[in-house]
């Protein structure tokens, strides 16, 4: 498929790209998709939440009362999660909650997610360009120009920027990645995929191994 490349400004330069259809045009595989982002979202848990047991609670091993002859429920450890300040019975451990996936399985879905762009024509491509400084105002101008301001928007760089970079810093509904940083839950939670001319190659080459 060919799309017009843009200009800073929103403009048609007059230039075209073809978009590899074994990347852009694939059968979407939205199974695919799904485990990637599920284990996207799963490698992100820290898995770090912890509570403190009985064992671990400070506190008095004393008997707190006798045995017998109280009318109540014999108890032994002021610790006892029955009372408060406690141990927490059953509580949450460190755990990992890394998954794998496998590699050709990670790749159709990135194929797929940006296939599924391509089908709705949510892929704009815009010729490279670069600031003199970072400044969140002129990516603000480019987000208007290419009417994305109220949308969201991934841009995929060829090569990293800095100063574009830091310029889409402050912006939430705005995200600048290079083609390395490339992954399918990026893909589908934007809503418009802006790739720069230069990254074309790399996301072809990266996808068609």
């Amino acid at each position: 498929m060919e799309v017009a490349v843009l200009d800073i400004n929103g403009k048609e330069t007059g230039r075209k790209v073809k978009l590899s259809k074994s990347v852009f045009g694939v059968e979407p595989s939205n199974h695919a998709v799904y485990l990637d982002v599920k284990q996207f979202l799963a490698n992100q848990r820290q898995g770090t939440h912890k509570s403190k047991e009985r064992a671990e609670i400070a506190g008095s091993t004393r008997k707190i009362k006798k045995q017998k002859g109280t009318g109540t429920a014999r108890a032994g450890s002021i610790k006892s999660p029955i009372f408060k300040g406690g141990g927490r019975i059953f509580g949450p451990r460190p755990k990992d909650y890394t998954q794998k996936l496998n590699k050709n399985v990670k790749r159709l879905a990135r194929k797929s997610a940006l296939s599924l762009k391509a089908q709705d024509k949510s892929i704009i491509v815009v010729e490279d360009f670069n600031f003199e400084t970072p400044k969140t105002k002129e990516f603000t101008n480019v987000l208007k120009a290419l009417g994305l301001e109220s949308k969201k928007s991934l841009f995929v760089l060829g090569d990293s920027n800095n100063n574009v970079y830091l310029s889409s810093r402050n912006l939430k509904t705005s995200e600048v990645v290079t083609t390395s940083e490339l992954n399918t839950y990026k893909i589908v939670n934007a809503n418009s995929i802006v790739l720069f001319e230069g990254s074309i190659e790399g996301i072809e080459s990266n996808l068609s191994k």
